[in-house]
C-alpha cells in the first residue's frame, strides 16, 4: 500500500496494524476518526506530516510489524472471539470497578472540582449504559449473524436465513461514534486525565484507569469499524 497525505487514518490502521501505536503516540483517533486523511489530522493537531509518515513507515519494518497481529486475513469467527475475550470481558469487569471509584471520588472531591467531576460522572454513566447495551446487541445479534454468514460462505453451514448485516453494522457504527464522543468529552473534562494537585491515590488510580479504558476502546472500535465490519459486508 502506498501511503500519502490523502490516505485515511483508518486505511493505514487496518493495512499496517503496527501503525496503531504511532497514532496513539500522537494522540490521533484511529477508530471513530478513521475517515480523516493524514493531512487533516496533522493540520488539526499541529503535527508535522513528515514526522507522522516517518513513524508509519518505521512501523512497517519487519521487527515492528511482527509484534502486532494482522486481522485482515483469517477467520472472522476467530477475530470475533478475540474481541469478545479481550475487549468485551475487559469492559464488563472494568466498567463497574471504575464506576465505583468515580462515585467515591465525586463524594470526596466533588465540592473542590464541581466543574469536572460532576459532569464526568454523568458522561461516564451514560457511556457505561450505552456500552452494556451495545455489547449485548453484538453478542446476541450481530456477531452470531456474521459467524453464520462466514460458515455459509465457506460451505460449512446451513443455508443462510439471517438478515443482511449492513443495517446492524450501521447501527453499531453510529453507537461507536457516540462512544467516541463520550471519550472525547471525558478527556476534556479531566484535562487529558491529568490529576489535580489535591488528588488522592483513588483519584489518581481512577484517572489512570479511565485512560487505559480509552486506549482499549480505541483498539476495540478500530478492530470492528476498520476490519471486522468491512470484511463482513464483503462476504
Amino acid at each position: 500500500m502506498t501511503i500519502t497525505e490523502q490516505t485515511t487514518v483508518g486505511e493505514v490502521a487496518s493495512t499496517v496494524p503496527a501503525s496503531v501505536r504511532v497514532f496513539q503516540q500522537f494522540g490521533i483517533d484511529f477508530c471513530c476518526g478513521g475517515g480523516k486523511t493524514l493531512a487533516q489530522v496533522c493540520g488539526e493537531k499541529g503535527i508535522p506530516l513528515e514526522g507522522l509518515l516517518a513513524g508509519v513507515e518505521k512501523a512497517q519494518e519487519p521487527a515492528a510489524a511482527s509484534q502486532v497481529r494482522d486481522w485482515n486475513a483469517g477467520s472472522l469467527a476467530v477475530l470475533i472471539d478475540y474481541i469478545l475475550n479481550k475487549h468485551h470481558e475487559y469492559l464488563k469487569s472494568e466498567m463497574p470497578r471504575l464506576g465505583s471509584m468515580l462515585a467515591k471520588v465525586i463524594q470526596v472531591h466533588g465540592n473542590n472540582h464541581p466543574e469536572s467531576l460532576h459532569p464526568l460522572g454523568k458522561v461516564y454513566g451514560g457511556l457505561k449504559r450505552e456500552l452494556e447495551e451495545h455489547m449485548w446487541k453484538e453478542e446476541n445479534v450481530l456477531f452470531p449473524l456474521i459467524k453464520q454468514l462466514e460458515e455459509v460462505h465457506n460451505g460449512s453451514g446451513a443455508p443462510f436465513r439471517g438478515m443482511p448485516v449492513g443495517g446492524p453494522i450501521r447501527m453499531m457504527e453510529m453507537e461507536h461514534e457516540s462512544a467516541g464522543e463520550a471519550l472525547r468529552h471525558m478527556r476534556e473534562l479531566t484535562s487529558g486525565y491529568t490529576p489535580p494537585a489535591d488528588a488522592c491515590n483513588t483519584y489518581r488510580a481512577l484517572l489512570h484507569g479511565l485512560l487505559e479504558m480509552e486506549a482499549d476502546l480505541h483498539e476495540h472500535i478500530h478492530l470492528e469499524n476498520n476490519i471486522l465490519f468491512p470484511r463482513a459486508v464483503a462476504l
